[in-house]
């Protein structure tokens, strides 16, 4: 997810998002250590987008 479409979603859509990110990403570790992914550069890509998405609402906050 790239910045400029978080910047379009509104405060509850990203929370939303937030909440459903945090979800999947906590399941790829699980799956990821029970065996090893196809592609384990999908964790750093979830937990970069997890970070972008609280960044923009901690802006909004502020």
């Amino acid at each position: 997810m790239k910045q400029s479409e978080i910047k379009d979603l509104s405060t509850a859509d990203l929370q939303d998002k937030l909440v459903e990110l945090r979800k999947s990403y906590a399941e790829l570790q699980m799956a990821h250590a029970i065996q090893p992914l196809d592609n384990p550069l999908q964790l750093r890509t979830s937990r970069r987008t997890i970070a972008r998405v609280s960044t923009e609402l901690t802006k909004r906050e502020l």
